[in-house]
């Protein structure tokens, strides 16, 4: 193969980059006919096709100009870890051999995929094994739109179901990949897309107080969730570097905008560490917090990795605290651990793919 034919296949862009209205264009430009662009288009969302080669009712000639303009970056899995509990961990491979996580966790009749929206972060959370990775790149709308694709492939061979939700809770923060989440949360709720409910859907955030009102504005019918995991900010600013620019207050306005433009509840989400914020002045703390704006706090079972000291707090401690909120009427949930036979915690196991690879 030549040079010039070697460049032109490394700079063959994505084509599911391009609108409708994009591919349109382009069609009309090669000859074809405006309808073959909402053919091509359902073929790459709805039916999620990984090649140019699966689209049956678009003329041999046009898949092969396809194929020589554009390219269809699918995600693949590279290696899956399946639990005693159903739960499924993947090691996601993406089209420049970067490693992202996604999670299939079963619990009664909900399927949840849990999503990555970038390769590594930037934030440094001192208890989150993706804290401790480079931020390497944005995800495309694309790549997680596949994440969701295949998760829902692995729903229904280990259970038979398909998803009944996503989080945006994977590797990265959601709202520093904005157009891109959006983007994919798009796809995923159209009727040319996977067609789910957008109230299945929860974008989770560390607290980018600007970006949760944006989230606001923009009419985002996605459900948030903040990780909130201290209400004071010396604790916050401790575990989550990112309090120290968004600090409690910042997050006390956004989210009273957000309520009142949206009337939607928040959820909190908050890990119980021993020793750190498990004290009945804390559940004091996120008891005062949580009257901001109406919402639902989920308590979460920690999966400790190897770079953090941090720890889930005693059996009694955990049960006072959820009884001290309990009982004052605060909407709790309790989030105990998935998957503590596999790499269960956030990045562990696409640590252990890049470090194998």
């Amino acid at each position: 193969m030549t040079l010039i034919a070697d460049i032109h296949i490394l700079n063959k862009k994505d084509i599911r980059k391009l609108s409708l209205d994009d591919l349109k264009a382009w069609l009309v430009e090669q000859g074809e006919k405006p309808f073959r662009a909402k053919q091509v288009y359902e073929w790459l969302w709805k039916h999620s096709a990984r090649s140019f080669s699966e689209m049956n009712n678009v003329s041999l000639a046009l898949r092969e100009k396809l194929e020589l303009h554009f390219s269809i970056n699918a995600v693949q899995v590279a290696t899956q870890q399946v639990s005693s509990d159903g739960t499924v961990k993947s090691a996601f491979k993406l089209h420049d051999d970067h490693i992202v996580e996604g999670v299939l966790i079963p619990h009664n009749e909900r399927k949840t995929a849990c999503v990555s929206s970038q390769v590594g972060c930037s934030l440094t959370c001192k208890f989150c094994a993706t804290g401790y990775m480079d931020r390497l790149r944005n995800l495309d709308a694309g790549e997680i739109y596949d994440q969701v694709v295949r998760i829902n492939e692995q729903s229904l061979k280990q259970h038979g179901e398909p998803l009944s939700n996503i989080v945006y809770m994977g590797m990265g923060e959601p709202l520093l990949n904005y157009a891109n989440v959006m983007k994919s949360i798009e796809r995923i709720t159209a009727h040319d897309g996977l067609g789910m409910a957008a109230r299945r859907i929860t974008v989770s955030t560390a607290g980018i107080a600007k970006m949760i009102k944006k989230m606001a504005d923009d009419g985002v019918k996605a459900n948030l969730a903040l990780s909130l995991h201290a209400a004071n900010d010396k604790k916050r600013n401790e575990i989550m570097p990112i309090n120290e620019t968004n600090s409690l207050e910042a997050l006390t306005e956004a989210l009273r905008h957000y309520h009142e433009v949206t009337g939607r509840k928040v959820t909190y989400e908050y890990i119980v560490f021993e020793d750190f914020n498990d004290t009945l002045q804390d559940a004091e703390e996120l008891l005062q917090f949580s009257k901001i704006i109406p919402c639902k706090i989920n308590l979460i079972e920690y999966n400790p990795i190897e770079n953090a000291d941090y720890q889930n707090t005693n059996e009694d401690r955990w049960q006072a605290f959820i009884y001290y909120l309990a009982d004052r009427g605060v909407q709790v949930n309790v989030r105990r651990s998935r998957g503590k036979d596999i790499d269960a915690a956030c990045g562990q196991l696409a640590v252990k793919e890049k470090q194998t690879a």
